[in-house]
């Protein structure tokens, strides 16, 4: 049996005896390793750096112990849930926050009523629809069994469900009920359904994460998403398909479906939840973004989406992809529901330290945009792009609403070798799948595809994915001093700008602006201040209320 030596307080095992020399250390020499001068020498070529025949040589001890290092790591068979002791922080040097006090005023709506044809309440508002709860013209079970009922209905042909909570959804309408004929209104989500994203956990129900590997999957906890909503009185009904492990819209079931055109995947991988509210068949879902899985659903499909300031929702509960760009948010009817929604779900969290204090101060009664400073990206607006025709209307609609607009530019940095960072990341979280050869039950298994992506990862040399995150630090303080002075800016949904920001961690708001050459949605987006969501949609609303797109809803014959 092998014997622990105590080296100044470090216990290092008898096979690893290091020899300190002026501060530096020797591995010992391992004997049976395919790691020879020959092997080096081919490897040199994945990073590109040529080392001489010597130098290959000098290495191979220490290689040789890192290799017996991984297998020490791989041992501990960590789960998804553990996180790096590594806390990314997108705050910029001399960075203070757009909001300075915290603050929520909700926009005074007209009195609502209970409509003729019930039906019409699939397209309702979350305003609108606490409303009639409120005063008690619908009860929250009445409300949670109609949208249970449209969500069997449309289900067979959209595939946006993974596992119904009916169950648990009302009992849970039946308290909200109770509590607001006891007068204890808990505000304005009491009694209102919703759905999230199936990487995020509940305690009475799997959590697949889209994937084979994780159908059976049970992690018996509430993610703090999911607390937070039902404390505020919220009925979870559904969990909704995610591409697997949030890539596109192809999971274990199927591919979820645009309800404008079911020919049409509905884009991911927020799948589910995009689809979903589109059809009328939630007030809102829960979604997430790494690179795009807020804003490429919520545009397919039509819906408004928020994608928060990285840090500002905690990801506890939820499934990891990438620990530094992960971020949690709504997808609504409107920009407004939005803001209800977020206002409910932020805040920091001691059970994810990445979470940021920072205020949050939304006033949906501000009706103009005079004064407003709203820059744009002149080179990405000027450019021939799909939706360019759209878009430069919506230019001219924030000038007619008094906003000065001011033409600026992304940062010369290259944001595309930055974003390996989220590969490495990936490859980390699912390592397993790789080293247990359970990739292999993905169902996409393309070159572009994650079975692939993490393969590939593995060969990501630690000292590039550290300096792809220092070139990460250049970027944020480059686009903060750049957007210095402006209270948000516009940009196409697809330009680089969506990489970029993801990588930076500012805000982002996607909205319907249009639709595209084949009738179908198309959307630009409102990217705010570092935790400057209260301006960023503040100014979504008062555009959004000045058009009608966001007004228009699928017709749903199938």
């Amino acid at each position: 049996m092998a014997k622990n030596f105590t080296l100044k307080h470090v216990i290092i095992p008898s096979g690893l005896i290091l020899s300190f020399v002026l501060g530096a250390f020797v591995w010992p020499k391992i004997e049976s390793s395919p790691i020879t001068v020959a092997v080096v020498a081919e490897a040199q070529k994945i990073i590109g750096i040529e080392f001489t025949p010597a130098q290959r040589d000098s290495m191979l001890n220490s290689l040789k112990g890192q290799a017996s290092q991984y297998q020490e790591l791989r041992k501990l068979n960590m789960p998804n849930s553990v996180v790096p002791a590594l806390n990314f922080n997108p705050t910029p040097i001399g960075f203070t926050p757009q909001d300075k006090t915290n603050g929520f005023k909700l926009s005074k709506i007209d009195p609502v009523k209970m409509p003729a044809n019930r039906d019409e309440l699939a397209f309702y508002t979350i305003h609108q629809l606490s409303e009639l709860i409120r005063t008690k013209q619908i009860t929250s079970v009445e409300l949670t069994q109609f949208f249970i009922d449209r969500l069997k209905k449309y289900n067979p042909k959209l595939l946006f469900v993974v596992n119904l909570t009916q169950e648990h959804a009302l009992k849970q309408a039946a308290q909200a009920d109770a509590e607001i004929k006891a007068g204890k209104y808990r505000g304005v989500l009491h009694g209102i359904p919703f759905g999230v994203k199936d990487l995020l956990s509940s305690a009475d129900s799997k959590t697949t994460f889209g994937a084979a590997p994780y159908k059976e999957q049970e992690l018996h906890i509430d993610a703090t998403v999911v607390k937070r909503l039902e404390d505020a009185g919220g009925i979870l009904i559904a969990k909704l398909t995610l591409g697997e492990l949030a890539m596109g819209d192809n999971w274990f079931g199927g591919i979820t479906k645009n309800p404008w055109d079911i020919t049409r995947g509905s884009s991911g991988s927020s799948a589910g939840p995009a689809s979903s509210v589109s059809a009328g068949c939630l007030p809102f879902a829960i979604g997430s973004e790494t690179l795009g899985s807020i804003v490429s659903p919520s545009t397919e499909c039509g819906d408004t989406g928020l994608r928060p300031s990285f840090g500002r929702v905690s990801k506890y509960g939820a499934m990891a992809l990438s620990w530094s760009m992960d971020k949690l948010g709504p997808i609504t009817r409107s920009v407004e529901d939005a803001a209800i929604v977020f206002n409910a779900i932020q805040g920091t969290d001691p059970n994810d330290l990445s979470t940021l204090t920072a205020p949050f101060n939304y006033d949906g009664n501000v009706k103009s945009l005079k004064g407003w400073k709203i820059g744009y990206l002149k080179s990405a607006f000027s450019s021939r792009y799909a939706n360019a025709a759209n878009d430069s209307l919506t230019l001219v609609k924030l000038k007619e609403l008094g906003a000065e607009l001011i033409p600026i530019e992304v940062p010369d940095l290259p944001s595309g070798a930055i974003a390996l960072a989220l590969d490495a990341e990936a490859g980390a979280a699912f390592q397993e799948l790789v080293l247990n050869h359970k990739d292999d039950m993905l169902a996409r298994q393309g070159k572009n595809a994650w079975p692939n992506i993490f393969r590939a990862a593995q060969f990501i040399p630690a000292v590039e994915y550290i300096n792809a995150n220092r070139a990460r630090t250049m970027l944020i303080q480059q686009w903060y001093e750049k957007l210095k002075g402006l209270d948000l800016y516009v940009a196409p949904s697809f330009s680089a700008n969506l990489r970029l920001t993801n990588l930076t961690g500012n805000p982002c708001v996607v909205l319907p602006n249009g639709v595209n050459r084949r009738g179908l949605p198309a959307s630009i987006t409102f990217m705010g201040q570092l935790f400057g969501e209260g301006k960023t949609l503040e100014a979504a609303k008062i555009y959004q209320e000045a058009t009608d797109f966001h007004k228009k809803h699928p017709t749903l014959v199938f």
